[in-house]
């Protein structure tokens, strides 16, 4: 992967989300906290959601989550995602996670990948139709 071409990791897509954690993020061992890395996939995962669905969601479901390598203070973590399936009410996204480290010898590595599902809500919280695509 060509990591020069304005931070693109993956090619024809452009990250939902891209952030740096800092030293308040790490747990015992230096490395960032598993669950700060689940909140920002969540928050990811969220951003094309509430483009489909037009207005409020709510996450129901992290259909599967795997840590591939630790991250850590200094990395360049960028989440891309994007919906994979649409329910009446749901909606299903795809969450893959990489870091980029080592300014001086750049490398890229994929540190996480989730499916979460998210259900539409109405303004009183209750669940709603997902609108037509378009």
């Amino acid at each position: 992967m060509d990591i020069q071409q304005a931070g693109v990791l993956i090619e024809g897509e452009e990250p939902v989300l891209r952030v740096m954690p800092m030293p308040a993020d790490v747990n015992a061992s230096g490395d960032v906290f598993g669950g700060w890395v689940m909140a920002q996939v969540d928050i990811a995962g969220a951003i094309p959601a509430m483009r489909r669905a037009r207005g409020r969601i709510a996450t129901v479901a992290v259909n599967s989550f795997l840590f591939k390598q630790p991250v850590s203070v200094g990395d360049v973590v960028s989440f891309y995602a994007k919906v994979v399936r649409t329910g009446r009410t749901s909606i299903t996204v795809d969450v893959q996670v990489f870091a980029e480290r080592d300014p001086a010898h750049p490398v890229v590595v994929k540190v996480t990948e989730a499916t979460l599902t998210y259900v539409c809500l109405d303004a009183d919280g209750s669940k709603r139709a997902l609108p037509p695509a378009g």
